[in-house]
């Protein structure tokens, strides 16, 4: 199976070891796209849900990915601890709104479903296990908002029940359900929604972005081993 790895920022593909020496193999509407190990693609897209669709659509079409592995690190909604890593199992997209004529807050037309569903966050889970890596698993939120404490926040907390929160990886599966691709998503905690020293947490990430790096690259490895 082909597996591509979808960062959003630089700073998160740097995090795999190595990844500072590579060059880019081709870039593709502005986005370089690498090899981190063999069979391995990577890129960074940018930040942000059109930029996660237009890298994730490059990825299925151009290059064929079978499987993408959407990881960065993310915001909170509980007191999981930074650096946590959450395995993805549905994703639901909090800044989709149309009903005002009648629609479930949240359903995404064209796809017409509320929920999106990661690919097999159990199996995951387990190949994750067997590297030595814990994890949990929870329902991500994305848009295009960088959430933080607040009325917003609460609303998202309450209406979707999410454990994480950020701005690119619900824009991905829909990509992937689309063009029938496989998605799963890994994400680091790196700030915690509702702490009051939220934005410090935020700047000082790298814990949370050197455990991702040391994880990333071997998972994608192993689920590029499965059928």
């Amino acid at each position: 199976m082909k597996v591509a790895i979808q960062f959003a920022m630089p700073a998160e593909l740097h995090a795999l070891p190595g990844a500072r020496e590579l060059a880019p193999f081709e870039t593709v509407a502005g986005i370089p796209f690498f090899e981190p190990a063999p069979g391995i693609l990577a890129c960074a897209g940018g930040v942000g849900k059109v930029n996660a669709a237009i890298a994730a659509a490059i990825l299925c079409r151009r290059f064929g990915a079978d499987l993408i592995l959407n990881a960065g690190v993310a915001g909170c909604c509980t007191d999981l601890p930074t650096g946590s890593l959450v395995v993805a199992d549905t994703l639901v997209q909090h800044d989709v709104d149309t009903t005002a004529v009648g629609d479930p807050i949240g359903l995404v037309s064209t796809v017409n479903v509320t929920e999106f569903s990661a690919w097999q966050p159990d199996e995951c889970l387990e190949l994750l296990r067997r590297q030595g890596v814990s994890a949990v698993k929870g329902r991500v939120a994305t848009g295009d908002w960088f959430a933080i404490k607040g009325q917003r926040a609460s609303w998202i907390a309450d209406t979707f029940h999410p454990l994480l929160v950020e701005m690119e990886a619900c824009a991905a599966a829909q990509t992937c359900l689309r063009c029938g691709v496989r998605f799963a998503a890994l994400k680091s905690v790196s700030d915690h929604l509702f702490s009051d020293r939220q934005a410090e947490e935020y700047f000082d990430f790298g814990a949370a972005l050197e455990k991702l790096g040391r994880v990333v690259l071997p998972f994608a490895q192993a689920l590029s081993a499965l059928d």
